[in-house]
């Protein structure tokens, strides 16, 4: 094992896999969902060929695994993904698992490149959001959301699309208080049954 995924493993220990070169440790194993719990409605959430594939009713995939003990506070994530037309999704982060509905804990970074909502992949909903979609439909994408306390950045293919601080109190939405930093897991959104998207990595750098 190299020094680094050494060190990683040493300061993370509750991840099970082992980190890359750059420090990222995979949520998704490409084989299946035993790592996750699925809230509302089975069947949105399969896997084929090594793809997560998301197509079905309202349904949240949330990473329920060993590394971190599935609670992450500050992080780099790393996932890559591709949209088809008309879909909506979105990359959820410091949340909790929830029953049904949509999650109310943490944000959600969205992804939507031709969806009707006017909100566009890479912003954080109803808190800053990007109204021009960064990526286009059938073509893999990489969407990144790194976390350092009160500050968040989101990436597409390595160009910042949002930057974000929190200010001190935060400032919520007044139909949604716990839409503020915290701790928490991730989580994947299946949208509607018109909505297709398809990740084939899903992968986070704990930080300290």
């Amino acid at each position: 094992m190299k020094l680094l995924p050494l060190l990683l493993t040493l300061v993370f220990p509750f991840a099970a896999v082992a980190a890359d070169d750059a420090g990222f440790i995979p949520l998704f194993n490409g084989k299946d969902i035993g790592d996750w719990k699925v809230s509302d409605k089975p069947g949105t959430f399969s896997v084929e060929n090594g793809v997560l594939v998301v197509n079905g009713n309202r349904s949240h995939l949330f990473y329920n695994g060993p590394v971190q003990n599935h609670d992450f506070k500050n992080f780099h994530l790393r996932v890559e993904l591709q949209t088809f037309p008309n879909a909506n999704s979105g990359v959820y982060f410091h949340t909790e698992f929830q029953e049904t509905g949509w999650p109310q804990k943490g944000f959600e970074t969205q992804v939507n490149n031709t969806h009707g909502d006017p909100k566009k992949t890479a912003g954080l909903y109803n808190i800053k959001d990007n109204f021009t979609a960064p990526a286009e439909d059938k073509k893999w994408f990489v969407l990144e959301v790194i976390v350092e306390n009160k500050h968040i950045v989101t990436k597409v293919d390595g160009k910042v699309i949002t930057d974000f601080t929190e200010p001190d109190p935060a400032t919520p939405p007044a139909n949604n208080p716990m839409r503020v930093l915290s701790h928490g897991t991730f989580a994947i959104q299946g949208h509607d049954p018109g909505s297709r998207v398809e990740y084939r990595k899903i992968e986070v750098k704990p930080l300290p």
